[in-house]
């Protein structure tokens, strides 16, 4: 039987993918170790949706493995062999906050960890396609440099602007400050693009905006637009980090995501990268997503402003998401920002 490995298999990204790819079919290995309860503490924990995971899908089988131990990565794709046919690759420490308090930490979990994998599958599956789950943070504060109009309830770009449709994967990744969480990211997304274009292997950079949904353990310091939801639903104060609250980003749904990663996997390409996020069908400022969050909850959100903003966030970004519609015609949303928000609200009022 065919075998799909995810990592971060118990997270937003990951457990969508294990669900499809096990609808499609496909033997499970989950590898997840539930490094966000360290990270963000015991309530991000991943524990209960691993849990859901073992006790839906009866072709699922879970190893509670730390991706930086290369031995035990590679143990596992030996005894897998080449019955391996995709690695879709969500692991990671996302919060550049968090990155900054510990470094070497997060460095070895983004960077190290993808090259263990990257290794692993040139070593024991070379013809599997693999799937990286990386970010706009690649392309650090590069789009701040962008004509930017402030209005009433957002920050837009020049109509004129070629990217005003999104930003393409034209940007620089160069020369800029992309917190040290980007700089990791930055180093796995080229060493994926590298494994493709040196070794021949099938590899996509899939660079995402905010990527959210009902199954996310949203935390102040990732995943704001689910904890803004829980903020709205609980009573819980909010925090509004610089820009006025008028800070734009797209957000794109995890069966959004992942029926992409599915479409490049029947048609791979090698090296390929991809912005995929929410494009101009699903973006919102912080203050009209405080909007809707209201209006869903039928709550006041209590929050607060802060005027220094995180160090190296975007104060506008909507990916162009066009060079993928053109690889993968087939591919079409079917979250939009308010749909999207209506999961979350139930997932958090249930």
């Amino acid at each position: 039987m065919s075998v799909a490995l995810i990592t971060g298999s118990a997270g937003l990204i990951g457990s969508e993918t294990c669900r499809w790819f096990h609808e499609q079919g496909f033997e499970i290995v989950g590898v997840d170790n539930d490094l966000r309860a360290w990270f963000f503490g015991p309530q991000a924990s991943t524990a209960p949706t691993r849990q859901r995971l073992e006790a839906s899908l009866k072709r699922y089988r879970h190893h509670a493995v730390d991706i930086r131990n290369a031995d035990a990565v590679r143990d596992i794709f030996a005894k897998i062999g080449p019955a391996l046919k995709v690695v879709i690759h969500t692991a990671a420490q996302p919060s550049h906050d968090w990155a900054a308090r510990d470094p070497f930490a997060d460095f070895s979990v983004n960077a190290n960890g993808t090259l263990n994998l990257l290794e692993a599958t040139r070593q024991h599956a070379p013809d599997a396609v693999f799937i990286f789950t990386s970010t706009n943070k690649v392309y650090g504060d590069t789009p701040n440099r962008l004509p930017l109009i402030e209005q009433a309830q957002r920050w837009e770009i020049d109509p004129t602007h070629p990217f005003h449709i999104g930003i393409d994967e034209s940007m620089s990744i160069d020369q800029s400050k992309h917190s040290l969480f980007g700089a990791s990211k930055v180093a796995a997304d080229v060493l994926v693009q590298e494994y493709g274009r040196y070794f021949g292997m099938r590899t996509a950079c899939f660079r995402g905006g905010c990527l959210t949904g009902p199954g996310h353990a949203g935390t102040e310091l990732h995943g704001f637009l689910a904890y803004l939801m829980k903020c709205a639903v609980n009573g819980t104060a909010y925090r509004v980090f610089g820009y006025q609250g008028k800070q734009v980003r797209d957000n794109i749904h995890s069966h959004d995501l992942v029926s992409a990663f599915w479409e490049f996997f029947r048609a791979p390409r090698s090296g390929a990268v991809y912005n995929l996020g929410g494009s101009r069908h699903s973006n919102c400022s912080m203050l009209e997503a405080i909007a809707i969050c209201e209006q869903i909850s039928g709550r006041k959100l209590q929050w607060t402003y802060e005027e220094d903003n995180r160090i190296g966030d975007h104060i506008w970004y909507v990916s162009d998401v066009r060079r993928f519609q053109s690889h993968y015609p087939n591919w079409k949303y079917r979250y939009g920002l308010r749909e999207i928000l209506q999961e979350i609200h139930t997932a958090c009022a249930g």
